[in-house]
């Protein structure tokens, strides 16, 4: 039983928990908001293993952390991810294993993923137009996500997910397409305003879009309804009426969220970041593999780091270089 002072609670009053862990750096989508065209990968053992990964949700959940979402890179491209997930999946304490993924894995572990404990997936899909999600994700193939996405169906998970990234110029006149795609799957759908991350080879200025912008576009195309749903992040929701199907918005721009943040993220690397787009951080490996028997250090640093979560993100658009210079896939999607 986890007491009220073994819980972390930020300088703000803030509880976390939840947490979304990178398992790998590594993905066979090179996606131009995310990562560069030519990527250098971490060496294996800069990288946490599969059983460092479960000791961390495990000391995460003792502090009161109820929602775990596994992420990368592309997680389902990590060897033995399933073990992972089956390690955690049954924790007691752990309401949520979530996982968020390109799709490209799913047709084959989909069912698997369901049978470990994976309860909800969010699968990012930016275009259904298989030449411009190909130009997106630079290696990717519609297709094989478009199958992912029937197979995740089919396996029955509790949630499905789709997460999109608008970008002017690019993709921005999908919106109404990728709804209707999801009304159709009687899935759900979020737009994530892009964020000012790393180093990429385009202004984010000028390809940036509201979801202001897309939610009156929505609103003129379909009734929508407020909705009163949590899934534990940072999305407002609207109920499609007369279909299954709900619209999240994440607005770090247009919306700031940080009040109610509740998450932290921990990298492949073992960083725990107390913000997306802050550099404040706390080097949890050389505890783990200083310390092989001994959690205690661990769960000091961890609840310590809660005087460093900052108030909130700093993102602004009009600046010259981006908030943070890490890609995306460095943090975890």
């Amino acid at each position: 039983m986890v007491t009220t002072s073994q819980k972390l609670i930020d300088q703000f009053g803030r509880q976390v928990d939840y947490i979304r862990l990178s398992i790998t750096d590594r993905c066979d989508f090179r996606c131009q908001y995310c990562m560069a065209e030519d990527m250098t990968f971490l060496p294996r053992n800069d990288v946490l293993s599969l059983e460092e990964c479960a000791r961390i949700v495990k000391v995460f959940v003792q502090l009161g952390v109820t929602k775990v979402r596994i992420t990368g890179g592309e997680p389902l491209v990590r060897k033995n991810a399933l073990w992972l997930f089956e390690e955690v999946g049954q924790l007691s304490g752990l309401d949520e294993l979530v996982i968020t993924t390109n799709g490209s894995q799913l047709s084959n572990q989909a069912q698997q993923l369901k049978q470990a404990g994976i309860k909800r997936v969010n699968i990012s899909v930016d275009s259904l137009n298989p030449e411009r999600f190909k130009t997106i994700t630079r290696t990717g193939e519609l297709a094989k996500v478009l199958a992912g996405i029937d197979s995740a169906i089919a396996a029955g998970f509790e949630g499905i997910k789709l997460n999109t990234v608008l970008m002017r110029g690019m993709n921005d006149d999908e919106a109404v397409d990728l709804v209707q795609f999801a009304i159709d799957k009687e899935i759900d759908i979020s737009f994530i305003e892009e964020m000012p991350l790393g180093d990429v080879n385009h202004a984010r200025e000028s390809t940036f879009v509201s979801n202001k912008d897309t939610l009156a576009l929505l609103k003129s195309k379909y009734t929508l309804l407020p909705s009163a749903l949590t899934t534990g992040g940072p999305a407002k929701y609207w109920r499609v009426a007369d279909s299954k199907t709900k619209i999240g918005f994440i607005s770090p721009h247009s919306h700031n969220f940080c009040e109610s943040c509740n998450r932290v993220r921990i990298t492949c690397q073992g960083e725990l970041y107390l913000c997306l787009g802050q550099e404040d951080k706390i080097e949890l490996m050389p505890l783990l593999r200083n310390h092989p028997n001994d959690d205690a250090p661990l769960i000091e640093a961890i609840i310590n780091s809660m005087k460093i979560k900052p108030k909130g993100h700093d993102f602004d658009l009009q600046r010259a270089a981006p908030a943070v210079v890490r890609f995306m896939s460095h943090t975890g999607g």
